[in-house]
């Protein structure tokens, strides 16, 4: 493991506290955490001048001529608070890096912050600093392959449907039958003869009677099951091709050819004749 510092640089000096309360928060010991405030009447214990800002970026990335040292210096001229951590791993440098962003870091390189590592390994040269973010933006570039997939699934759609309704309709009908009716007559026939003997015993009081009747119509209804209407179902299947599109990425390789400078140098022999 390597021990990195993970810088911070806060315009107000509460930011730079709540900064601190995050970190202890996450688990990071404030033995391993300093917080200076910029104040050039008067440095004292926690206040550094504008010099010994410089001079702390310029030992921590190796030199005044470093650009990243430059940068650092100057947004900390301008900011109001520096808060540093020291880390022994990758992993704790990016999550103090985080913690130091979400709380309001100042972007030094007008870029976003979350993307660039704030950390650096302590004693490395500044021509070895220079070639690890190299390889951490040219060595490690990569371009993701991304792939459309075409998914064809079911639902299920109400497409209609058939109903039954019953009602009662009344329509007149008609129909014809035959009726008999009885009727007497009466018929007197004048009779001139002599009577008989059954005549004589005929001839006494007496009641003869016939009657008459008549038919009459009677309705009566019936009720009868014509039909049966019933409701079911039949299935088909059918197949449907789908056309659609789908995308993907394609990545093509290209080679970068070298180049190459040449420089002339003239010399000038300069001998003691």
């Amino acid at each position: 493991m390597s021990a990195q510092t993970v810088v911070g640089i806060f315009n107000t000096a509460a930011e730079a506290q709540q900064a601190v309360q995050n970190l202890e928060q996450a688990g990071f010991k404030l033995d391993y955490v300093d917080v200076a405030h910029r104040e050039t009447a008067n440095v004292g214990v926690g206040r550094t001048s504008d010099d010994s800002i410089g001079g702390f970026f310029s030992s921590l990335f190796g030199g005044d001529d470093n650009a990243d040292a430059r940068s650092y210096t100057a947004a900390a001229k301008n900011g109001s608070s520096v808060v540093t951590v020291h880390v022994d791993s990758a992993d704790q440098s990016q999550r103090a890096a985080r913690i130091l962003d979400d709380a309001g870091a100042v972007d030094v390189d007008g870029g976003i912050t979350g993307d660039k590592p704030q950390s650096y390994q302590a004693g490395q040269t500044n021509q070895n600093y220079q070639a690890d973010k190299t390889n951490q933006t040219g060595d490690n570039v990569k371009a993701e392959v991304i792939e459309e997939n075409l998914q064809v699934g079911k639902r299920v759609e109400q497409t209609g449907g058939v109903r039954l309704r019953s009602r009662i309709v009344e329509k007149p009908v008609e129909a014809s039958v035959r009726l008999r009716e009885e009727h007497v007559t009466v018929q007197r026939t004048p009779v001139d003869r002599v009577a008989s003997e059954a005549d004589f015993k005929a001839f006494k009081e007496g009641e003869l009677e016939v009657t008459e009747s008549a038919e009459r119509a009677v309705v009566a209804k019936e009720a009868r099951v014509v039909e049966e209407v019933s409701l079911g179902k039949q299935v088909t299947e059918r197949e449907q091709t789908i056309h659609d599109t789908v995308r993907n990425t394609e990545v093509d390789v290209e080679q970068i050819p070298g180049k190459t400078t040449t420089t002339d140098t003239t010399y000038t022999d300069k001998t003691n004749n």
